[in-house]
């Protein structure tokens, strides 16, 4: 994948996410998927994403920044959401918060494999 193929492979997750197709998730996410260093699978991965739409269930991913450079991307997602309960820590319960997330992929055989991310827990804390 190229620079371009990648980007466009990203944006097409992306709207996955934000139409809730988890079935859908396997044409972008490898099987062998791992999150933060821990082996995930498809299916832990899709578990996942699952716990965060429930625990927040207006959970919209907006990707700013965009940088390909195969075999990896990296992202910086954009949220304005309001989580039930306590999330990343502080309780929320229902109180709007905005926060980024940056995410840095790598891709094998056309698939998101690894993903690393840090959701900016202090800007979250700052507005409660």
């Amino acid at each position: 994948m190229d620079g371009e193929d990648i980007a466009q492979s990203y944006r097409h997750y992306i709207a996955c996410l934000n139409r809730r197709d988890w079935d859908d998730l396997s044409n972008f996410v490898h099987h062998e998927v791992r999150h933060n260093g821990r082996p995930l699978g498809l299916s832990g991965y899709r578990d996942l994403l699952e716990t965060d739409v429930r625990d927040i269930p207006d959970l919209r991913f907006e990707s700013g920044i965009l940088v390909a450079s195969p075999p990896r991307i990296a992202a910086r997602l954009m949220f304005d959401c309001t989580p039930t309960g306590v999330f990343m820590g502080p309780p929320v319960d229902g109180r709007r918060v905005t926060f980024a997330e940056h995410a840095f992929y790598e891709y094998r055989d056309g698939k998101i494999w690894d993903v690393k991310s840090i959701i900016d827990k202090t800007a979250i804390e700052a507005q409660l």
